[in-house]
């Protein structure tokens, strides 16, 4: 679905001219971006000229759905139009088999002003989902802006002329106009605008105005609507929300009745309160909530109160897609299937591809994009040297690129055709191997090409390609061409026919063997055959009478005449034929013919050549930041032929897809493989390449991963120095890396030296060491390399030797701030004081209290090189006074002091006592506490109580005097006091209560008790 920021910019333009929908072109603001994918062609937004036909259309490749997708044109946000059709609005519907395009048309008959306003199209296919918004505008017909009143105005009568004459504009004729007085200009416009409503028809009739409508029509556009004050609603809705799919959203509005009932609809329908949809009310707030949004939650909103209304939209974002399988690069020839394949998070998202920074089309005819699932694909059918780039595939949540390398076909010829000669009625048999098995060609003969028949057949089985000539003929013989169709390459030999010739012969001739040179034979006496291949050799021998023939390999006859290894006999030849062979067929050959006039003998070795095993011990020996060196072992068996070289594939781990690093044989045995990604697994596997061709690939590679050694360490610095050691203190490197940081290495050398020695066996991982055991005065150079699993990074080194010998540093406390000023702590308190030095040596610690040593066993002392700490678990009064710090290097001292006071609350007063009454007051004196708590008293606080009550109230705080008064006492009554001191800590635990009481007498007043008459007790009640 569109975002509905987009959506709700799409506003038509409604300045100038208006044209009809066929010729409209929208702004660039006003197209709807952002499709999801199904839409081929989506409908524009338009400004029309009422009275005007518009057509809108919307197209969709069904070539990926399931099923048939079918389509909703809504206006508003739920408004359906396929209940409107008729004369007004008509729609169709067409589909094309071959390109399997919908293409759907609404058609807006007269467009008329009502017809303005927002549209929607959706189309729908089982579970995908796409939607399009666009407006459409409707434009009055414009008239001149020279005087808009002057048609409708009264031009020849008289004392009514420029009145409304309404029969006047149905006249075919003209009257001539009589002279009118000039009369002052008047602006209709700014008297509209300032007039009440009631008013117009009224200005109409004054100023001949008939287009009363027309009129109010522009002057809408020009006056600025105040917005309708509601009766209901304090705050509206906002005119649009926005929320991810899967959160929630709460719509608020807030009501003039906080007693009022409201009802939530979606799209015209009555929400009824559930889990999802959860409706409150708080006062005049009421809201609606609507947990774990969906697709479906994106529609049009209402808040209703009676007939009062408030509108909103939601829109519902669904979350980005996420790349969860990565593009392989390709290496191919050209001609090769290319398929780009990634997978997403999302079922059905809209992907795009680019080649470079080109976005490549569905129309295009080169490209194929197919989608299934969560997979998508990017198909080049055949590649060529133009497609040659980086492929990049983006999401709205991420992106992948995958490099494409194109190379040109090279054909290698692994089996030459060879010379023959035969004898009639013979049949010849020519045979090429190619290492490419799709390739077809044609067989000439002396430039003229080989049309095939009953006696001559060619054949193409795999990379093997022959020509097959029976009962060879004086005619046969020539040159003969193998030319691959698309390569300038051809292959020839020679077909010499054998003329019999018949010569007397005497009846005693000794035997002889003609072996024939050409052909197999790479010398006089060797026969090289491809395993797999048929070996037939056809020895012409001679003698009178006809001579025996045995063939042997080595010492072994070969006897038999059927099966793989064979004899065959014919009139003045003999024949051995090897079906199939291998490897164990090669060795010495011996054919003997005798006869009664002698004997001759030939000695054959035949060598059998394969293809060579696969090379072993595959394996990585080093990475890089994007390369890896991979080494192996030669071939075990060469296959009878030398090693030309190596090819070298490799793929990423867990990946199906092997990518070819060479197409030209590679002659060592390590190679650098580049171009590689930093921090994946590859695997690699070598092949064998000897004049037979290919062997099997070798077994993978253990997996491993190309990765840089990190950067090296920076800011490298001395941090102290002393006798024997040396403290080193450096910042992490600014590159690390896949590979990650395992630790650092220190290493030092003499000076001028070229031998570092390791400080650390094992990698440390902080940032400071401290080497030792360095020989005192001798200048020693430092440095430090992080360490990773690809190796070591280039080193940091300090720019110039450092000295190894301790530097004096005069004794110097840095006393804190605070223990500058008087300590107070209050008994009972943990007391931890750290106080920093410095100096070199290391100084020799003293702790003194009021000028002698401190030896209190509640007192802890620590001392480190840099730092000295006094520590008291529990604080004491007794543990107040002067301490000081002394530091000794030598004959040199440094002191620092400091005072600490260990306070309580204070004891209570003494001696409180009345010392005078005088009307409704009372006047008290007392003595400062024998106890202060170790710190000044600040204050005391008096309270009084009646003796009835004996209830404690206070009348003072702190105050600072040994004495008070109290006063508006109550006469007749009898007060004690009590007073507590106060200090720094508090108030004193117990009040020094006063020795004597103050009575405030009745003055004037006398009590008469009444009578008492007395019972009596005898007589019951």
């Amino acid at each position: 679905m569109p975002e509905p920021t987009k959506a709700e910019q799409a506003a038509p333009a409604t300045d100038g001219d208006a044209a009809p929908a066929d010729e409209t072109q929208p702004e660039g603001d006003d197209e709807v971006a952002g499709l999801a994918g199904l839409f081929l062609e989506y409908p524009k937004n338009t400004v029309a000229t009422a009275g005007t036909d518009i057509t809108f259309i919307a197209k969709v490749d069904s070539s990926t759905l399931t099923r048939k997708p079918t389509i909703k044109w809504l206006k508003g946000k739920w408004m359906d139009l396929g209940s409107k059709a008729g004369k007004h609005m008509q729609f169709k519907e067409t589909y094309d088999r071959n390109t399997k395009i919908y293409t759907w048309e609404m058609k807006v008959i007269k467009v008329v002003p009502g017809d303005a306003g927002g549209y929607r199209c959706e189309v729908i296919s089982k579970d995908k989902c796409d939607s399009c918004a666009f407006e459409i505008s409707v434009e009055a017909v414009q008239t001149e802006d020279k005087d808009v009143m002057a048609a409708f105005r009264r031009t020849d009568a008289g004392e009514d002329d420029g009145d409304l004459d309404f029969s006047a504009l149905l006249k075919a004729t003209k009257k001539k106009k009589k002279p009118v007085e000039e009369e002052p200009q008047v602006d209709v416009w700014e008297i509209l605008k300032n007039a009440k409503p009631s008013e117009y028809e009224k200005i109409a009739f004054e100023y001949g105005i008939t287009d009363l409508r027309g009129l109010l029509k522009r002057l809408k556009k020009m006056k600025t609507v105040e917005p309708k004050h509601s009766d209901a609603f304090l705050k509206r809705m906002e005119a649009a929300y926005t929320v991810d799919k899967g959160k929630k959203i709460v719509l608020s509005v807030e009501v003039v009745d906080p007693n009022v009932q409201v009802r939530w609809l979606k799209n015209g329908q009555e929400i009824k309160t559930s889990a999802k949809y959860i409706m409150e009310q708080n006062g005049n707030i009421r809201t609606l909530t609507i947990n774990k949004c969906t697709l479906a939650d994106d529609a049009a909103y209402e808040c209703v109160i009676d007939t009062e209304k408030c509108f909103t939209e939601v829109f519902v974002k669904e979350p980005p897609v996420t790349i969860t399988k990565l593009l392989d690069d390709y290496h191919v020839v050209v001609g090769e299937r290319v398929e780009f394949e990634v997978e997403v998070s999302v079922e059905g998202a809209h992907v795009n591809w680019m080649f470079e920074d080109k976005e490549l089309s569905r129309d295009s005819s080169k490209y194929r994009i197919k989608k299934d699932g969560l997979k998508h694909m990017l198909i080049i059918q055949e590649a060529s040297l133009e497609d040659i780039g980086m492929y990049w595939c983006i999401t709205n949540g991420g992106r992948t690129k995958g490099e494409l390398e194109v190379e040109e076909k090279e054909l290698e010829v692994l089996q030459s055709i060879a010379d023959l000669t035969v004898k009639a009625e013979d049949m010849a048999v020519f045979k090429c191997e190619v290492s490419d098995d799709k390739v077809t060609g044609k067989w000439f003969k002396d430039g003229v090409e080989v049309k095939g028949s009953d006696r001559i057949k060619m054949t193409h089985a795999g990379r093997i390609h022959r020509l097959t000539i029976d009962n060879v003929k004086p005619e046969d013989a020539g040159d003969y061409t193998f030319v691959p169709d698309g390569y300038a390459l051809s292959l020839s030999a020679k077909l010499n026919f054998l003329e019999i010739k018949i010569d007397y012969v005497p009846r005693q001739d000794p035997p002889k063997i003609h072996l024939d040179t050409t052909g197999n034979m790479v010398s006089q006496n060797t026969i090289i055959v491809v395993a797999g291949n048929k070996l037939r050799l056809d020895v012409e021998i001679s003698g009178e009478p006809a001579p025996t023939v045995v063939w042997k390999k080595g010492d072994t006859p070969i006897t038999a005449v059927e099966g793989r290894v064979r004899t065959e006999a014919r009139k003045d030849l003999s024949c051995f034929v090897i079906e199939g062979a291998e490897r164990e067929d090669e060795g010495n050959y011996t054919i003997t013919v005798t006869n009664p006039a002698g004997e001759d003998k030939a000695n054959l070795f035949v060598k059998i050549v394969d293809v060579p095993d696969c090379p072993v011990n595959v394996k990585c020996t080093s990475v890089g930041e994007d390369c890896a060196t991979i080494v192996w072992e030669p071939p075990k068996f060469d296959g009878g032929a030398p090693i030309k070289g190596y090819l070298m594939e490799r793929k990423k781990k867990g990946s199906h897809r092997w990518t070819k690093l060479n197409f030209d044989v590679y002659e060592g045995t390590t190679y650098e493989a580049k171009r590689m990604i930093e921090g994946v697994l590859y695997e690699m596997k070598v092949f064998a390449v000897n004049g037979i061709g290919i062997s099997q690939p070798s077994l993978n590679s253990k997996p491993f991963m190309p990765i840089a050694p990190t950067s090296e360490p920076i800011a490298l610095k001395v941090h102290d120095v002393t006798d024997t050691t040396c403290v080193l203190k450096w910042l992490a490197p600014e590159k690390v890396g896949a590979g990650g940081l395992d630790g650092y290495i220190i290493e030092y050398c003499k000076e001028g030296g070229t031998e570092w020695v390791a400080a650390n066996e094992e990698a440390v991982d902080r940032q400071s060491y401290t080497v030792r055991n360095l020989p005192c005065g001798e200048k020693i150079q430092f440095r430090v390399v992080a360490v990773n699993i690809a190796g070591r990074s280039p080193p940091a080194v300090l720019s110039q030797a450092v000295t190894i010998r301790e530097i004096m540093e005069l004794p110097k406390i840095r006393l804190p701030r605070y223990l500058r000023q008087k300590y107070i702590r209050r008994v009972g308190e943990k007391i931890n004081l750290t106080i920093p030095f410095q100096g070199k040596p290391r100084p020799n610690v003293q702790w003194l209290k009021d000028g002698k040593e401190l030896a209190d066993p509640t007192v802890s002392i620590r001392n480190s090189n840099v730092d000295s700490i006094l520590f008291i678990r529990s604080a004491e009064r007794s543990h107040s006074g002067k301490y000081e710090l002394v530091l000794h290097i030598e004959n040199m001292e440094a002191r620092a002091t400091l005072e600490m006071r260990i306070v309580e609350t204070p004891g209570p007063p003494v001696d409180v006592k009345v010392t005078d009454i005088w009307g409704f007051n009372a006047a008290l004196e007392w003595k400062p506490p024998k106890d202060d708590g170790n710190t000044e008293i600040t204050g005391y606080t008096i309270q009084k109580a009646d003796k009835k009550t004996k209830e404690w109230f206070t009348i003072y705080e702190h105050n600072r005097r040994p004495n008070c008064t109290a006063s508006d006492l109550i006469m007749g009554n009898e007060y004690m006091f009590r007073v507590y001191s106060e200090n720094l800590v508090g108030k004193s635990e117990e009040p020094g209560i006063s020795k004597n009481t103050a009575v405030i007498p009745k003055t004037g007043l006398q009590y008469n008790p009444p009578p008492f008459k007395e019972k009596d007790m005898q007589v019951p009640p």
